[in-house]
């Protein structure tokens, strides 16, 4: 039976033709999932980053009410002092008019940092009476005595400072009482914009903010006190803080006029989103460009790795021998990625006397020099066999035509010399993997003794051994392709090849072709050959 000398492997043909399917569907789908996952991407980003500016903007506008708070907190002092004092200047000198308007002179009059536009002193017991004196500008108070009466009342029976609101009419004032429930009353007044405008203050406190300052709780314009701005309620981003202040709060709004943290981080989202939405489509783009490049690769990579077929082919064997009684096969498989020639190979040579050699070898290295390494060896095999030189002597004299010193390669090769009529078998081997022998559904290594490889003693002897095989018995010789994996201890493969071959009862070819689809690993970087003989009678 004649069997090919190069078979296409049943992996590789489906590797191809998952190729060949894959080749229909359009080729740019990783670009757009690159554009697609860029996108969303950037648009979380620059929404997080819009978040942070968010909260980052809303905690510095709360940390500036506070400030505010702060600053109104802080002039509690100044307008509660000056009226305790006089309160108790007062009782002291029995609500002398003179002493208190002695007292309250400096503290009275519109600029100049003074409190108050005016002052006067009460008797607690009786309010309703008016003021005893005035100092400044008349009291507000004293004409509005359905609010006064009260208000000076529960003034005179509070401990602290009490603050009233005179909002209406064209000159609104805020008025503070002080008795601290003493005999007498001191009252001083704040003039307010009739308007409610009052520009921001040049201070680091108010900068980038306006602000409306409320009397108590409410936030409506009638307890407005007064504004930065003309109209309220403030727009924008607000915060609003309340803040004691006598018997009372004063209700503080701040809005930022600006980003308060500065313009960058404002911008930083747009800014994300618009390097983001760039650097996408630059990567789809260039994922795009990639993929071009790899069908462009692909087809240089099929191209080369069939002219290294091509070219393996043509230094393998052609056909192989037929001599009656016995069925022989072969087979090369070239590493998943090599685009190289390789130095595995195989060759069945018949010889008088219906006798047949099996070679099988394995040059170190890949490419055009490992490639004729191996045809000088696979010829030089030839003519040594043809001269009637044995196995031994046939590994002996390769072993003088080359030297791994001057050639920097050495090369294994396995002889198995067979004689059909006699089954006897003689194996040689130069540092080559022992040939597996099937016979009965059991198969064995045939072990003899191994020499050196081909290449590192000139002066290198080879031992033959002899065995007989029994009828129908299959001898397979392979290189380490077939058996070795990365990281794996080859004595593992060996035995799985053994675990094979012995279970499978089928034709020579169909032997070899399931054994290589079984054992070899797709992956493999190593060339693989494989050449076996049948005896059939």
């Amino acid at each position: 039976m004649e069997g090919l000398a190069v078979a296409r492997s049943p992996v590789g043909s489906e590797r191809e033709a998952a190729r060949g399917r894959g080749a229909g569907r359009w080729p740019f789908w990783l670009a757009v999932a690159v554009l697609v996952v860029g996108l969303v991407v950037t648009a979380v980003l620059a929404l997080v980053s819009s978040g942070l500016y968010a909260r980052n903007e809303t905690r510095l506008l709360e940390l500036r009410a506070r400030d505010v708070g702060t600053a109104l907190t802080a002039a509690l002092p100044s307008i509660q002092t000056p009226l305790a004092s006089a309160a108790e200047l007062a009782e002291a000198t029995d609500g002398s008019p003179a002493k208190f308007r002695q007292f309250m002179a400096p503290l009275v009059g519109r600029g100049g940092g003074r409190p108050f536009v005016s002052a006067s002193l009460w008797r607690a017991s009786d309010p309703g009476q008016g003021p005893l004196t005035v100092v400044g500008a008349p009291s507000a108070l004293a004409s509005r005595k359905e609010e006064a009466q009260p208000f000076l009342r529960q003034a005179a029976t509070s401990s602290g400072l009490s603050v009233i609101g005179l909002l209406g009419g064209p000159s609104p004032r805020l008025g503070y009482a002080f008795s601290a429930r003493g005999p007498f009353i001191a009252y001083g007044a704040s003039a307010l914009p009739a308007d409610r405008y009052a520009p921001v203050q040049n201070s680091s406190t108010f900068t980038d903010i306006d602000y409306a300052l409320y009397l108590g709780d409410s936030t409506t314009r009638q307890d407005l006190l007064f504004a930065s701005v003309r109209q309220v309620p403030l727009s924008g981003r607000r915060r609003t803080v309340r803040v004691p202040f006598g018997d009372t709060a004063f209700t503080v709004t701040v809005a930022a006029r600006g980003p308060l943290a500065g313009s960058l981080p404002q911008r930083l989202p747009w800014a994300i989103a618009i390097v983001g939405v760039l650097l996408s489509i630059g990567a789809a783009a260039l994922t795009a460009r990639l993929i071009e490049r790899r069908d462009e690769n692909r087809r240089l990579y099929r191209e080369q790795r069939g002219i290294a077929q091509t070219l393996q082919n043509a230094l393998l064997p052609a056909a192989l021998p037929q001599l009656p009684g016995m069925q022989t096969s072969a087979r090369y498989e070239a590493g998943a990625e090599g685009v190289e020639v390789g130095g595995d190979w195989y060759d069945l040579i018949p010889l008088g006397g219906r006798r047949l050699l099996l070679v099988v070898g394995d040059v170190s290295g890949r490419g055009l020099k490992a490639a004729t390494m191996m045809v000088s060896l696979r010829f030089a095999i030839h003519a040594y066999a043809v001269q009637g030189d044995s196995p031994a002597g046939i590994l002996a004299k390769l072993s003088d035509l080359v030297s791994v010193s001057t050639d920097h390669q050495l090369a294994t090769v396995l002889c198995a010399l067979v004689d059909v009529d006699t089954r006897k078998v003689s194996v040689t081997s130069a540092g080559h993997l022992p040939p597996l022998l099937i016979a009965n559904g059991a198969s064995q290594f045939v072990e003899s003794g191994v020499g050196p490889p081909v290449g590192v003693d000139r002066h290198a002897s080879y031992s033959s051994t002899t065995i007989s095989a029994p009828a129908g018995a299959t001898l397979l010789a392979f290189t380490d392709g077939l058996v070795e994996r990365r990281g794996e201890n080859i004595d593992i493969g060996l035995e799985r090849l053994r675990d094979r071959a012995s279970t499978n009862h089928a034709t020579l070819d169909q032997l070899i072709t399931r054994v290589v689809e079984e054992l070899r690993d797709d992956a493999a970087q190593d060339d693989t050959a494989i050449a076996g003989i049948r005896w059939v009678s």
